[in-house]
């Protein structure tokens, strides 16, 4: 891949330095996209070169895809909404009278038992809890982080979701993996070696039970929520649309809490886990499409709402999520303008040095970490990076599967998920502040010290491993 050097990375800082000076991640990614536009046109028909870049970053079938599940969870939480099921399920956990750690831990209970999608992870756990979290005086920068650190960590992890089939198609032919059962299997054999997705939800879990304490932004956070009732930062922006407030359920009829909560959420799993066993590939948007559907079919029959009454909860469901899709469409142009001029290869082509047999591991995950924060886009730091690091990792074992080999995985896969969570052009990130309604970069700033701590915990593994092996 060509590069046009350092300036390659200009794009990605100036959006990343304006998002936490103005608090506007929609403006500061337009602002970078332009600017990339500039040094790869090399002219100043910037208009011409955003039309191409929009149609380019976005006219293909993976922002098609992701749209598409983001309109579902909308119309699915509009659904709830409507339904009042959300309702229905805050009133049950507030019968059991639940304390503030009490309503934290089940928070993050909540996300790891939504495993299946780190799309449909954080809205859910967001709008679920919200309410829950805002009684107890738990920040939302607080709750947003819960979203966000349950959500692609344990799709990292479990090796049947979406992200481990992805790469175990992506490792298929690199030394002795052959073919996509020798990469399933390869996946399976990194999970224990993936330190730091296991650091962050451990992380996140002792925090939740209260055996470590909150410490940096996000203590002050929870200090001014728990004290003054004010759940976000006085000032800030919280990425909440209004319209999920307007949907109310209808009048006279009581929710079913199994039927209206539960069993979505069982058919999002059951047809996700079963796709991946049966057809080999789990078909997570056909979830969320089932879902919706039996939505529909429930509302209709049990509440007795009427066929355009469902239509405009729909409707409003996706105005919900519509600025979260904005921030989305800005974070893929960037993504795109940025590998257009080569960032990756630069980053790469000022590392590979360090590239010794015992840094391999500790390396490969530092510099994952970096590409996937400044490009937002884990799945891409993993297409660019296991084709480099595996076949260095083999050499070291001879052309063997190893341990060497499967932690090598490992760190691409960790470092690709720290970006993904906390880079503010992350989708995941994004989701996670939209769900919890907290300020964006309040959200990437709180989270920032908690993941660097996961990250110095993932570095120190693999150097001991590095060490011993």
């Amino acid at each position: 891949m060509e590069t046009v050097g350092i300036i390659s990375l200009l794009p990605i800082i100036v959006a990343l330095i304006l998002s936490f000076w103005t608090k506007d991640a929609l403006l500061s990614l337009l602002v970078g996209c332009l600017i990339g536009v500039v040094i790869q046109n090399q002219s100043v028909d910037i208009f011409r070169g955003l039309a191409l870049l929009l149609q380019d970053a976005l006219g293909n079938a993976d922002f098609i895809w992701v749209l598409a599940i983001e309109v579902f969870i909308g119309i699915l939480v509009a659904f709830f909404m409507k339904s009042g099921a959300i309702h229905a399920f805050v009133d049950w956990i507030n019968g059991k009278k639940l304390s503030k750690r009490g309503t934290e831990i089940m928070a993050y209970l909540l996300g790891i038992f939504i495993f299946f999608s780190d799309y449909f992870s954080p809205l859910y756990v967001g709008n679920v809890m919200r309410p829950l979290t805002d009684n107890a005086k738990t920040s939302r920068e607080y709750l947003a982080f819960v979203c966000d650190c349950t959500s692609a960590p344990i799709c990292c992890l479990i090796p049947f979701t979406s992200w481990g089939v992805y790469v175990a198609g992506l490792v298929v032919g690199v030394g002795a993996i052959a073919d996509a059962t020798m990469g399933q299997a390869a996946v399976v054999g990194a999970f224990k070696f993936n330190f730091y997705c296991w650091a962050i939800l451990i992380i996140n879990g002792l925090l939740a039970v209260g055996i470590i304490p909150h410490f940096g932004p996000m203590k002050k956070a929870q200090k001014r929520a728990l004290e003054t009732g004010q759940v976000y930062a006085e000032g800030s922006n919280p990425l909440l649309s209004g319209e999920l407030d307007m949907i109310k359920p209808n009048e006279g009829i009581k929710p079913n809490l199994f039927l209206d909560f539960v069993m979505p959420a069982i058919i999002i799993i059951g047809v996700t886990v079963g796709t991946y066993i049966v057809l080999g590939s789990a078909r997570t948007l056909e979830a969320f499409i089932c879902a919706v559907i039996y939505q529909f079919v429930v509302m209709w029959i049990t509440k007795k709402a009427k066929v355009k009454e469902m239509m405009d909860t729909a409707v409003l469901g996706i105005k919900a999520v519509m600025a979260a899709i904005l921030i989305l469409a800005m974070a893929y142009c960037i993504n795109s303008i940025t590998k257009g001029l080569g960032a990756p290869a630069y980053l790469i082509s000022v590392t590979e040095s360090w590239m010794t047999p015992f840094w391999l591991l500790t390396i490969t995950f530092i510099l994952c970490a970096l590409i996937s924060f400044l490009t937002g886009s884990s799945w891409g730091t993993y297409a660019i990076m296991l084709p480099i690091c595996l076949p260095l990792a083999f050499n070291l074992t001879g052309g063997e599967m190893g341990a060497v080999v499967y932690a090598a995985i490992a760190a691409v896969m960790g470092g690709g998920c720290f970006g993904d969570h906390c880079s503010p052009i992350s989708d995941t990130t994004i989701l996670s502040s939209l769900a919890a309604g907290c300020d964006h970069i309040d959200h990437v700033k709180t989270q920032m010290p908690y993941a660097i701590c996961a990250a110095v915990i993932g570095c120190i593994g693999y150097m001991i491993m590095g060490a011993t092996i």
